[in-house]
């Protein structure tokens, strides 16, 4: 795919690649919370200003992830150099339909998915992989195995885990999915707010923030 700005590339200052949780634990109306929640955060203006007023350029993909072969592409690389890229970058979310619907949680193959199309990637300062879902693995293999038998050097992973379908998804995302230095994971109280911890993990992810207790 030829990247509008794709002469810029070199300024990249982060790939960021997206990806939904399209598992059978999401409804279709969840499903429409959790597209219009993200199209709704990358037009944040705090989100869009730290995508076109930071130092270099933000290149993005989304994919879509439930069973072990169902990672489906949405969003192509596309660098946001400017406003008219984001507009149609959301535009393209927006507009595609849900991939999948009956299928189990195989977070490992879509990791193992998501470190592919990040070799496709523009070359960046910094590589973030940002995994949202509901659930834990049931199908296929962990994180952890991903983590070891796929091109992780030098790429961070961040979750969103979205309460609501299972107790123990944010012990999981935390212990499990968060990867590389400086990874977090972010909570949305069910589907409804997944809008709001979206806007709050992009704009910390677009501006490298790390937040923490510092040590005395």
């Amino acid at each position: 795919m030829l990247l509008p700005g794709a002469a810029r590339a070199e300024g990249c200052r982060l790939a960021l690649l997206l990806a939904l949780d399209v598992s059978s634990s999401v409804d279709d109306s969840e499903y429409q919370l959790q597209k219009q929640g993200l199209a709704a955060a990358l037009s944040d203006p705090d989100v869009k200003r730290s995508i076109l007023e930071g130092e270099g350029d933000v290149a993005l993909s989304v994919y879509e992830w439930s069973g072990r072969r169902q990672s489906t592409l949405l969003l192509d690389w596309i660098l946001l150099s400017d406003e008219d890229a984001l507009n149609q970058a959301v535009g393209t979310i927006l507009a595609a339909p849900r991939s999948y619907n009956r299928f189990p949680t195989a977070m490992g193959y879509a990791l193992g998915y998501g470190a592919g199309l990040l070799e496709q990637a523009p070359a960046c300062a910094r590589k973030v992989i940002d995994v949202s879902g509901d659930g834990i693995t049931n199908d296929g293999f962990r994180p952890q195995q991903a983590y070891a038998h796929f091109p992780f050097h030098g790429v961070v992973v961040n979750g969103l885990a979205v309460l609501g379908s299972d107790p123990r998804v944010v012990d999981y995302f935390r212990g499990e999915v968060a990867h590389g230095p400086g990874a977090f994971v972010e909570v949305a109280e069910g589907y409804e707010d997944f809008r709001r911890a979206m806007t709050l993990k992009l704009f910390r992810e677009l501006n490298d923030m790390i937040v923490g207790a510092l040590r005395p």
